[in-house]
């Protein structure tokens, strides 16, 4: 087909069409080459050694709260017991479970003298027990750097304190950490490994960048000075969930804040078995997303909102504009898609996550649509932590 036949067939909407898909394209590229990618560039960073690290090695409690978790607390939780870090201590936080926990932690305290447990009062009437276990935790606590994770994961390493607490500068209150599921097989595992990927590198990308705007419970820490500080969970004690994102998103700043991105500092957890369950999973942590700062919510709303534009106008711009039009569409197609596979699979190497190939255009639309549907449709209940 003549080129110029198909120049002189373009119209004001085709030139609009690919004006715009020319600003969203550059609106993904920044976010992958520059907040994303800031987590391959800081582990260049920290291998060369410009990265620095406290020499003295802080003494660190770990808090884990747990109801109905003696299958799992068996499992794990000596992994987490028999660390090689030289003066910790881990606190569970006993939430009213049913099972076998009590009788279990009973038993592990008699082989495991840094085992110390604690319970959430039988009678307690608070709306998220999960905020008072933990509250209960770190008055608890005989230190000052808390470190935080799930009855349901299991470190990577035994360094994982080492490798979190060693980012505990003066000037340091939180520690933000990698926390992944383990990777079972099907079609839902590799979309929970993906989702939880992404969250990753948006959360620690622009922490990295000098805006911290949440953390995982499974893997994170600050100083008990600072919960006493902030009053504790004082500002969302409204809110069933919250305990981890939305008190970092609270207190967290360029100047306070660090990230660790070693494999050995990985925990990994458990996944949910069901579509039904994940999806209570995400309406629970989506529910907290709109509470967030003006700024990190921005952040957030730009990509996505970007992403679905782009993908938007490269379907218009197929399905109306001429063949150059829908050809050039297909190049910042292809291209985004040569970027994506670079960023993504680097940083899913460098917490041993798996890659993602084909199936990464496809998490790449469908994520945002689940999370638009859980939105929508969200029964806005109270969620029960367990």
């Amino acid at each position: 087909m003549n080129i110029l036949a198909s120049l002189q067939r373009l119209t004001a909407i085709d030139y609009c069409l690919m004006a715009v898909l020319l600003v969203v394209f550059g609106i993904q590229i920044y976010y992958y080459s520059y907040h994303f990618a800031s987590i391959i560039k800081y582990r260049k960073k920290r291998d060369n050694g410009i990265v620095p690290f406290v020499e003295n090695l802080p003494p660190v409690s770990v808090i884990i709260c747990a109801k109905n978790e003696s299958e799992n607390l068996r499992q794990f939780l000596p992994a987490i017991l028999e660390q090689d870090y030289p003066c910790f201590e881990v606190i569970v936080v006993n939430d009213g479970s049913t099972d076998e926990t009590s009788d279990l932690l009973q038993e592990l305290s008699l082989t495991y003298p840094n085992l110390y447990r604690t319970f959430v009062p039988e009678n307690a009437n608070i709306r998220s027990t999960k905020k008072l276990g933990l509250t209960i935790g770190i008055k608890a606590a005989k230190f000052d750097v808390l470190l935080f994770t799930d009855a349901d994961c299991k470190p990577a390493s035994n360094k994982w304190i080492e490798n979190m607490a060693r980012n505990f500068t003066q000037s340091t209150e939180f520690v933000l950490g990698y926390g992944a599921y383990m990777h079972e097989k099907g079609f839902m595992s590799r979309l929970i490994s993906f989702d939880t990927l992404f969250i990753g590198m948006q959360s620690l990308g622009y922490a990295l960048n000098g805006h911290p705007y949440m953390g995982v419970g499974r893997n994170m820490a600050y100083r008990k000075e600072t919960f006493v500080r902030m009053k504790g969970f004082s500002k969302s004690l409204g809110i069933q969930s919250g305990d981890d994102d939305l008190f970092v998103n609270n207190g967290a700043n360029e100047y306070n804040t660090r990230v660790e991105i070693s494999a050995d500092s990985v925990t990994w957890s458990v996944p949910k078995s069901t579509y039904r369950s994940w999806f209570r999973q995400k309406e629970r942590h989506l529910s907290t997303s709109s509470f967030y700062k003006a700024d990190g919510l921005l952040r957030i709303g730009v990509e996505v909102a970007s992403r679905g534009l782009f993908y938007a106008l490269i379907c218009a711009i197929a399905i109306l504009s001429p063949w150059i039009f829908g050809a050039a569409a297909g190049l910042f197609l292809l291209m985004r898609y040569a970027v994506q596979l670079v960023v993504v699979n680097k940083i899913a190497k460098q917490f041993n996550e798996r890659k993602f190939y084909f199936s990464l255009l496809m998490f790449d639309i469908i994520l945002p649509l689940i999370s638009l549907y859980i939105k929508m449709f969200s029964k806005k209940s109270i969620f029960k932590w367990k």
